[in-house]
């Protein structure tokens, strides 16, 4: 069946790796039959599995949420080696040929869009300044859906040159990985001396208004743990809004450990130390990040105001004129899949980087598009597909139940830069 466990190569010995390996092969090979193949295995799969599958439109899944978030990695490669993202050195990277086009990444948000109601896209990787076809395959979706927000998460080295043309193909707005303004740690955490480049990166972002420039940070135990407000007074200083992002069993080092990990109770509690943190006005419909509004301390909200769980109390101090009425400095988000899941508001669908759905982060299968994609099958066909691929979405973290730390837990062969944030 076409249904991918672990690393897209053939030397793997899961269960029904021969057949995640042959579109890749197809693709280098030329041999459409191989394809066809693939793309009949995976319409037998789900109509085994997902006959049942609501055929109007719309991604839905069999508890009730709906996919109108699409993200599409654009490659596995990465000219970083976060710790917590790949292994220094060994990668099995995809063949070039067997990456989608930047025609069949437009034609994918097309069906996506029209056909089921898709309201956003994040474009991903691995690193998908990588891409040299990046500028053209944002003109060419944005061509077609002229108010389609359209993001991208990069780790900024490239940006200099580029972000001036992203922002005028038609990009949105951007994320930039930053988990560090400290270069000796930048350097122990992504194995590579680059942190110049990223904050480089990150102002040539802010000088094309690709607003808001958003910062992702992962905090490591005994690495930059203590380095939260250091990074928060830093985004607050440039108007950047940072999002720290918990420690996930997506590396590729397999080294995660529960222990090891610092938590979104811990992340609060640091900066509340420094700022007072109200949680935020705007509803998260979804959004991965619970957000809160920063203020100087003793310029937000008096006591008795909610405050972030695990936060230190704020301090005592006597009512002040105008107390309470100050702007906020600026908004920091905490996403939280470990601790404080939130599978169940889900909306996200994700299409790897060699077209196959993978419709949970965590997920141990993936249901072929390209195949279908590549063998002539109508955007119909491949919308329905691809429905009946998110119909069997896991209820969370890959599985029937939440719980990343749970015993039950086995982590996905893939690391993170394989799937595709």
């Amino acid at each position: 069946m076409e249904v991918s466990l672990g690393m897209p190569t053939l030397r793997t010995a899961e269960p029904g790796a021969a057949d995640a390996g042959d579109a890749a092969g197809a693709a280098m090979s030329g041999d459409a039959a191989q394809l066809t193949r693939a793309a009949d295995r995976t319409r037998a799969e789900l109509g085994r599995r997902a006959a049942s599958a609501p055929t109007a439109p719309g991604l839905h899944d069999r508890f009730g949420r709906r996919g109108t978030d699409l993200r599409i990695s654009l490659t596995d490669k990465c000219n970083l080696r976060c710790t917590y993202c790949m292994p220094a050195e060994g990668m099995d990277w995809m063949p070039q040929s067997s990456l989608l086009t930047a025609e069949e990444v437009i034609r994918l948000v097309d069906i996506a869009v029209d056909v089921h109601g898709v309201r956003d896209l994040r474009l991903t990787g691995g690193e998908p300044l990588i891409r040299p076809d990046l500028e053209s395959l944002i003109a060419g979706v944005r061509a077609r859906h002229p108010e389609l927000p359209i993001a991208l998460t990069t780790n900024g080295i490239g940006l200099t040159r580029r972000a001036q043309a992203l922002r005028d193909a038609g990009l949105t707005r951007i994320n930039v990985s930053l988990d560090t303004i400290d270069a000796d740690t930048f350097a122990a955490m992504a194995r590579r001396n680059r942190l110049a480049d990223v904050l480089a990166g990150v102002e040539a972002a802010l000088a094309a208004g690709l607003h808001p420039v958003k910062i992702n940070a992962v905090l490591m135990r005994g690495v930059n743990d203590d380095q939260a407000p250091e990074l928060l007074a830093f985004c607050l200083e440039r108007g950047l809004q940072l999002r720290f992002i918990e420690q996930m069993p997506l590396d590729g080092d397999h080294g995660w450990t529960r222990e090891g990990m610092v938590t979104a109770a811990e992340v609060r509690a640091q900066l509340a130390e420094h700022w007072d943190l109200v949680p935020d006005d705007e509803p998260r419909a979804g959004a991965p990040a619970e957000r809160w509004r920063v203020f100087a301390r003793g310029a937000g909200p008096g006591p008795g105001t909610a405050r972030p769980a695990g936060a230190a109390e704020p301090r005592a101090r006597a009512a002040e004129p105008g107390a309470g009425t100050a702007q906020p400095l600026g908004r920091v988000g905490v996403i939280a899949s470990v601790t404080e899941p939130f599978c169940a508001a889900c909306t996200r669908t994700r299409v790897t980087a060699e077209g196959r759905v993978r419709s949970c982060l965590f997920s141990h299968e993936e249901f072929d598009l390209a195949a279908a994609l590549r063998t002539g099958a109508s955007d119909e066909e491949i919308g329905r597909l691809w429905q009946q691929a998110m119909w069997l979405k896991p209820k969370a973290h890959g599985m029937d139940h939440v719980g990343l730390d749970s015993e039950d837990y086995v982590q996905p062969e893939r690391s993170m830069s394989a799937i595709g944030g």
